[in-house]
């Protein structure tokens, strides 16, 4: 050993940079995304012949990305926690941490076959932590004057997210839930109706959104198909006013699509990307729900498109990524 690492503390030799500094909270929306499709294909397993490992297998790769997800976002916390701060006071990204909270309400739908009392741990800290997050928010809105470019479709996962809440409570058997999913239903409905007319504003008479921020969009669709599914699980039928719900959801996700058609082509692909599969699978999640409802051939051949749309989707968002991260391209990839 040299005489100048004798003399280097020992704690010293184990002192790091900056980790994953560059690494966005946005990509937690990946986790909601093959949440969401795991528990579309297990929908799909339980009304056709369809194998139900494949709902198994996407919701086991829904956790270990959360896990690694964790770790590596745990690491920035650690290495750069200015930029985690400036990250959270920043008025569009800092909505966004709202996709940590949604991961671990949706998680507990894969964890509840393995852990049922690990299931309802998670959904009880997440439930508490969405609504400690919607308040803080919602109150940052209101204590200073906001900016109308500001008002971006990410503007909608801080309290619209509430609507997640309800959605693993009728599978994990907690009583005395009825209040909590009633107030959580109730609030994301409520502030979907603003939140969506304001953003739509911003859409109309202001300046495009930025290529990289296009993809978020589609969280516009997510206040009809996630308030369907959530209404259906709260108070356990499908009425006319939850079927509304969901066509309003189709209606808009057919001219989001129309929309982000020609992303491919005009813009470089971005881990902001992934913004599109929760909806993509939310969407096919209410599908299946309001095809069985509905007990038509249409509601399930349309059923069927959207869950192999869905399923292209996200695969090719994973197949990317998992490539860009081969390469070395992460941080590029997350600029």
């Amino acid at each position: 050993m040299t005489t100048a690492a004798a003399q280097t503390p020992r704690w010293a030799l184990f002192r790091t940079g900056p980790r994953f500094e560059y690494l966005p909270v946005a990509l937690f929306g990946s986790v909601m995304g093959l949440t969401g499709l795991s528990v579309a294909w297990r929908l799909a397993a339980l009304r056709y012949p369809l194998p139900g490992l494949v709902a198994d297998l996407i919701g086991w790769a829904a956790l270990a990305a959360f896990l690694a997800l964790a770790a590596a976002y745990g690491m920035k916390a650690v290495t750069a926690w200015p930029t985690v701060v400036a990250e959270f006071r920043h008025p569009i990204a800092g909505n966004l941490f709202g996709t940590v909270l949604i991961s671990l309400l949706l998680l507990p739908l894969v964890l509840v076959r393995v852990s049922p009392l690990l299931a309802q741990g998670v959904w009880i800290l997440a439930a508490a932590g969405m609504l400690v997050f919607a308040v803080m928010i919602v109150s940052r809105w209101m204590s200073s004057r906001q900016q109308l470019a500001h008002a971006t479709p990410a503007w909608i996962v801080p309290v619209v997210g509430l609507l997640d809440v309800p959605l693993a409570a009728p599978v994990l058997g907690l009583p005395h839930t009825q209040t909590v999913t009633l107030l959580a239903l109730s609030v994301g409905l409520f502030f979907a109706v603003p939140l969506f007319t304001l953003v739509f504003a911003r859409l109309v008479f202001e300046e495009p959104l930025a290529p990289a921020m296009r993809p978020t969009l589609m969280i516009l669709v997510a206040p009809f198909v996630v308030g369907f599914s959530s209404y259906a699980a709260t108070l356990g039928r499908i009425d006319a006013f939850a079927e509304g719900l969901f066509l309003i959801g189709l209606f808009v996700f057919v001219i989001l699509v129309g929309l982000l058609r020609d992303l491919p082509r005009c813009c470089p692909f971005r881990v902001s990307w992934w913004a599109v599969s929760f909806p993509a699978a939310a969407t096919a999640v209410a599908a299946l729900r309001y095809a069985e409802h509905a007990q038509s051939g249409l509601a399930d051949a349309l059923a069927l498109l959207l869950l192999a749309f869905a399923t292209g989707l996200i695969g090719a968002l994973a197949l990317r990524t998992l490539t860009g991260i081969a390469r070395g391209e992460l941080r590029a990839l997350s600029g």
